[in-house]
């Protein structure tokens, strides 16, 4: 005869299994899991960038084009880290990012502020409308000669010319940003009491935070693609210079390691920017599903 007082000590001893498996388990399997997780996710962000790799590697061996014009990836790398240590592509890689990096650094300065202030202040928005939309509408590169003849074949008229083709999409965002506020927020903001400074401050300001972001980061693309074309007049380093020099010379392996490394820096210069729009916007959550 079992005694019955032992009944509830027998039927809770199964239970001390799941506790120790528990202890165990998540510790080992859940590391895994991340790492499979960070894993998975590193394989579906460069997929796509693999799969170009290789078509790149393979149509030239394959015969599929002409590889005198299309060399072989592996080729083109090999030529890549010849520059690299002849330290040529330093020196070039330098030269862009001086100018690139101070035309859109003083776009920054210039173009977020006035457009805080025309977005804010609609007499200055009316006053300077039609002027804008002449501007915005003059391609960056058609004015290339005129910055080379008022400034000169000198460092000057490359900045300028970085400066004006980023002031723009800083600016109409910036604008957009200001004026898309929800007017609620802004109502409700003025019903606290809050004066105009606080209300710029602490509604406006953050509220168009990641319009302004979207208008920098468009504009760091400009400030790459705009150089490199202005770097093919009238300059002597620069990765825009090496690309129409390894052409001219038909060193082709070489062209396409410039712009091999131009459309890395430009990958980099945009996730730093999206990175520094996190930092800014905490506040947003992220909605989207996967």
């Amino acid at each position: 005869m079992v005694d019955i007082a032992e009944r509830p000590a027998r039927l809770a001893a199964p239970a001390a299994v799941p506790d120790a498996v528990a202890a165990v388990g998540p510790g080992s399997g859940g590391l895994a899991g991340r790492l499979l997780g960070i894993g998975a996710k590193v394989l579906h962000r460069t997929v796509a960038i693999v799969a170009l790799a290789a078509i790149w590697e393979g149509a030239p061996r394959l015969g599929l084009v002409d590889r005198v014009f299309l060399p072989p990836l592996s080729e083109v790398l090999v030529a890549w880290w010849g520059l690299l240590r002849s330290g040529q592509l330093a020196e070039h890689v330098g030269a862009s990012l001086t100018r690139s990096l101070a035309g859109l650094g003083l776009a920054v300065l210039t173009a977020i502020p006035l457009g805080l202030l025309i977005g804010w202040y609609r007499p200055l928005a009316e006053l300077l409308s039609p002027l804008l939309e002449v501007f915005r509408n003059t391609a960056a590169l058609a004015l290339l000669p005129v910055f080379v003849l008022i400034l000169g074949l000198g460092e000057t008229s490359k900045i300028a010319l970085v400066l004006y083709a980023c002031s723009w999409p800083i600016l109409l965002n910036t604008i957009a940003g200001v004026k898309g506020v929800d007017p609620l927020l802004i109502r409700s903001a003025r019903s606290m009491g809050l004066n105009h400074l606080r209300l710029f401050q602490k509604v406006i300001l953050p509220a168009a935070v990641p319009t302004i972001f979207t208008g920098v980061r468009l504009a760091g693309a400009y400030s790459i693609l705009v150089l490199v074309a202005a770097e093919m007049v009238g300059a002597k380093a620069g990765l825009g210079y090496l690309i129409n020099y390894a052409q001219y010379n038909f060193a082709i392996a070489d062209m396409y390691s410039g712009i091999i490394t131009i459309s890395a820096i430009g990958l980099v210069v945009n996730q730093l920017l999206i990175a520094l729009e996190r930092r800014f916007s905490t506040w947003r959550v992220d909605v989207s599903a996967g």
